[in-house]
């Protein structure tokens, strides 16, 4: 993975429906050229490579809580990527909070 650009290995959400969430992300995440990768009792892996994207359950048992100030952006290789996972995010019952918006990089 010595070519892989990102500094992540992975990262994990929570949550209590773990059927709504992964019906959520079963339908987004494909516009962006994204897969299951690896599943779990309780725990569903996606990427395009290797599991990066985790959704699951908390492993302690206890409810999932929303994390104040956490953020997660996915990288869309084109203006219309981006549109094609919002209208895919609303067709699963997302909300909008921001207008899709195309950022060439974060600096």
């Amino acid at each position: 993975m010595d070519n892989n650009p990102s500094i992540l290995s992975h990262v994990s959400i929570g949550t209590n429906d773990f059927e709504r969430a992964i019906a959520f992300y079963d339908a987004v995440l494909p516009t962006l050229g994204c897969k299951r990768f690896m599943e779990h009792p309780g725990a569903i892996a996606y990427g395009k490579q290797y599991p990066e994207f985790w959704v699951g359950t908390p492993f302690d048992g206890q409810p999932a809580t929303v994390g104040n100030g956490t953020h997660i952006g996915f990288i869309a290789p084109t203006k219309e990527a981006v549109h094609a996972f919002y209208e895919a995010a609303l067709a699963a019952g997302g909300s909008i909070r921001w207008c899709p918006r195309w950022q060439t990089r974060l600096s």
